[in-house]
């Protein structure tokens, strides 16, 4: 009897110490996620305070940073243009001026030199 009641006093223990140390895993895993999460909002907010040129369409990464001589083309490559057909149009905005061209005009060598702030559309 004796016997039986120390062995269920360990199992209720060992259970107890498990529980514990699965709760405190479980605190920190999410406090680790709070922080990651804290992090990626500030690294999007950093991004869309930063200089450079947006991308609107079926892009990954909207955000270009800017670099000098930033092209068109080179703006579009960063963003990583996943649209299942290419662009038809491109609208370039400038200082709330656009521009629409023919995205041809890419495929055939032409490329434009954008400038900081510059708002680019692909449709």
């Amino acid at each position: 009897m004796k016997i039986r009641l120390a062995l269920l006093l360990l199992a209720l223990a060992a259970t107890g110490c498990l529980s514990r140390s699965s709760a405190r895993l479980r605190e920190q895993n999410a406090y680790l996620a709070g922080q990651n999460e804290m992090l990626r909002q500030q690294q999007a907010q950093s991004d869309a305070q930063s200089p450079g040129v947006m991308i609107v369409g079926p892009v990954q990464h909207p955000h270009v940073a800017w670099v000098t001589g930033l092209t068109l083309a080179q703006a579009i490559a960063t963003a990583n243009y996943v649209g299942p057909d290419q662009p038809k149009q491109i609208i370039i905005t400038r200082n709330g001026q656009s521009a629409a061209m023919d995205a041809s005009v890419l495929i055939n060598g032409t490329d434009i030199t954008l400038e900081i702030g510059d708002t680019v559309e692909l449709r």
